[in-house]
């Protein structure tokens, strides 16, 4: 790696005594924003040797971080090089989301020292070896640094908008592919996200205990040498006694598996009965699907909305080292078949079931839960990750109902019942609010509703409009019914003093600015106002970035003067920081207001703007396409044609690019007849398109057609 860049230095001492140098290098109007990476990447390697025993190996470790670069960052051994992206941070150029991408990426890049370099793969058939387990690696590392709960919150919400779309299309593949026409092509949610949850499903099926002894058995017994996925498994059984035969199939079925449980509760003997059924849905190639082996962690609240203790239920067929987790309150059930049953005794009522804690298995769930059992869970589930799934199927629920009524032209009504349980978060954090007893970045995460893209993705057929204007209806219904407490929330977590990267200030921020992009959801000109002072007075990019999107977003009157006058002043201020103009590119990209395909037209233009810069192209192009449902799905087409166009231009110049961003298109099949038709005639267009790249031609065709193709012939 050469360049005119200048660099910082530091040490680590492992824990055997030998002296590490780190250096990262970048470029010299960048070598102010390091330091943090540096603090990110001490804190992994001291992380890496207490969690899995893994101590560094060189006597150097460099990063290099540059300002184009296809990828978040490569780990090339002793020496990883990174996109700026994933590298600078400074509290008045980056949001907290930036600090902990920083400290993630690099963690991750750091950890595939041993998990990628030192044990390698032996094909790309294997890239989930290395990708999935260090992402999970990457997970707990960030559920160590800061709140586990919004952690894991925000690793199912990706793996939900990212990779079940994934799954459900014409792409859908296993985490270790059976063919490919471009490696790159399967750098994928699939590979990394689901990759991560396979093996975070054998830690639990394990206990973190015996996990430990599989992976030290897997580095030991593979150092230096490329292996697969069997591999991997095959430690763990060893290390364990256990057979995972079965377990295997995650390997290789493609498809987001269902998981449709009921309940029986027996008064006179008290037991209650859980009944479990699974089922995946065909995918290219694989029209049935074998049972999988999946761990189901699950509590029982009693009436009180206390955890019923429950005795272990394991089964002959099952391996020994399934058990309770760590946390006493819950239970691992072992689902292996079609359809079984579990009987608990000493069930003194009826209970509700907590199910599927943690997100224990990248599956959907199914069971008819009640609103009024929604909000008993949202109030009192011991476990973070279904209360705020609790919060989000009740959300969920409101929001497809008023989709029906949308579509039926009938009255819009917002069940109280959801007012009443964001009401009772946000009391919950006005009263803890100086104790600390509450994790107010979790009640944040709580009162943001479900992505429209997931929300789509619900749906049989998706209305796009529909479910818009529903979701913005309950946002609007919340924000004018609980002004005063959201008023009172924003006040009381106000930053005092200097700004501070921890995670109490972080979760105070992120509550802060959740409840002002309620507040600014009315026409509300004192709203607007306070939005707007915060943009003029905030002193770290966290706050100034929140206050310019929430103007940007609103359709207020009065919010138009002070978005162009906000917009216009953060490009002059920022103009030399790239990663900030990213962000201003990336929020008007992501506006769901009516006339933003135009102004990501217009902004395709402006001298800030270049195609070949790949953070650029992400920022207002992806950002678009991806994130903004609303508009990308205009029922005109618009937004198809300017993906087709823009994949047609990219892939004479990045193909790799450009068979990335593509993938919308493919996703045809979620939407109606009309908007098919639309998105099928934009890939068969960018299919005629002369010399088209292997990376295009595999994803286009296989968009269309889910079946075996060939590779293109050039002109």
């Amino acid at each position: 790696m050469a360049g005119d860049l200048q660099h910082i230095e530091d040490k680590f001492v492992t824990q055997s005594g030998r002296e590490v140098t780190l250096q990262i290098f970048t470029e010299a109007h960048n070598i102010d924003k390091v330091a943090y990476a540096m603090t990110s990447l001490k804190n992994a390697m001291a992380w890496d040797e207490k969690v899995y025993g893994r101590e560094y190996d060189l006597d150097i470790f460099m990063i290099v971080a540059v300002e184009s670069f296809n990828m978040g960052a490569m780990e090339n051994k002793g020496l990883n090089i990174f996109n700026t992206s994933c590298v600078l941070a400074r509290p008045d150029t980056t949001t907290d989301a930036g600090y902990q991408r920083v400290e993630g990426v690099v963690a991750h890049e750091y950890f595939h020292n041993w998990s990628g370099n030192r044990v390698t793969c032996r094909d790309w058939f294997q890239l989930s070896l290395k990708e999935g387990f260090t992402v999970l690696r990457d997970q707990q590392f960030s559920s160590d640094m800061g709140s586990a709960t919004v952690c894991r919150i925000n690793d199912v919400a990706t793996l939900r908008t990212a990779q079940f779309p994934e799954d459900a299309g014409p792409m859908a593949h296993s985490i270790r592919p059976d063919s490919y026409i471009e490696i790159n092509n399967f750098y994928t949610a699939t590979v990394y996200e689901k990759g991560a949850e396979v093996v975070r499903m054998i830690s639990t099926l394990l206990g973190p205990d015996r996990f430990r002894l599989g992976t030290d058995l897997y580095f030991d017994r593979h150092d230096g040498q490329a292996v697969t996925t069997e591999d991997f498994v095959k430690a763990m059984e060893d290390a364990n006694d256990i057979d995972l035969s079965q377990f295997r199939l995650w390997y290789r079925q493609a498809g987001t598996p269902v998981l449709a449980i009921s309940s029986d509760y027996d008064e006179g003997a008290n037991t209650y009965t859980l009944h479990v059924e699974q089922a995946c849905p065909a995918t290219p190639g694989q029209e049935s699907k074998e049972p999988f082996h999946l761990p189901l962690s699950l509590g029982l609240l009693d009436e009180s909305g206390q955890d019923i203790a429950l005795e272990e239920n394991r089964r002959p067929a099952c391996p020994e080292g399934a058990q309770a987790s760590a946390r006493k309150r819950d239970l691992v059930l072992n689902i292996t078949q079609d359809k079984e049953s579990f009987t608990f005794e000493n069930i003194e009522s009826n209970p509700i079931p907590s199910l599927l804690r943690g997100f224990s298995a990248p599956v959907k769930l199914e069971y008819d839960y009640t609103r009024d059992e929604l909000m008993f869970l949202m109030s009192h589930d011991s476990d973070g990750f279904n209360r705020w799934e609790a919060g989000q199927r009740l959300a969920v629920d409101v929001i497809q109902e008023i989709v029906r009524q949308i579509q039926t032209g009938a009255e819009i009504v917002v069940d109280d019942r959801l007012v009443k349980a964001c009401e009772n978060n946000l009391n919950q954090a006005i009263e803890h609010d100086r104790d600390g007893s509450i994790d107010k970045a979790m009640i944040a995460t709580m009162l943001v509703m479900s992505q429209e893209t997931y929300l789509a993705e619900l749906a049989k057929v998706a209305d796009v409009d529909a479910i818009h204007q529903a979701r913005e209806a309950v946002r609007g219904e919340i924000a004018t019914r609980l002004k005063g407490l959201l008023l009172s929330v924003y006040k009381l977590n106000q930053d005092a003093g200097q700004y501070q990267l921890d995670a109490k200030a972080i979760a105070r921020r992120s509550l802060k600015n959740m409840a002002l992009s309620y507040l600014m959801q009315p026409n509300d000109t004192e709203m607007v106002s306070l939005c707007i002072q915060q943009f003029e007075k905030a002193d770290n990019m966290t706050d100034t970035s929140a206050a310019i999107r929430a103007l940007v977003n609103s359709g207020a009157e009065t919010a138009q003067a002070g978005k162009e006058k906000a917009l216009t002043g953060f490009f002059n201020h920022w103009s030399d920081e790239a990663l900030v103009i990213d962000q201003w590119f990336s929020i008007q990209a992501a506006c769901p207001l009516p006339d933003t395909l135009q102004r990501v037209k217009t902004l395709m233009t402006h001298s800030a703007f270049d195609m070949k810069n790949p953070n650029r192209m992400r920022s207002l192009v992806s950002t678009f396409a991806f994130q903004n449902n609303v508009n990308f799905h205009q029922r005109n087409g618009g937004g198809y044609v300017f993906l087709a166009d823009r994949v047609i231009e990219l892939d004479a110049i990045n193909p790799q690019m450009a068979a990335r961003i593509l993938s919308p298109l493919t996703r045809w099949g979620k939407y109606d007849e009309q908007r098919q038709d639309l998105m099928k005639a934009e890939l068969n267009r960018i299919l005629e398109t002369e010399n088209l790249s292997e990376n295009v031609f595999e994803v286009a065709s296989k968009g269309l057609k889910p079946v075996e193709v060939l590779k293109p012939q050039s002109g």
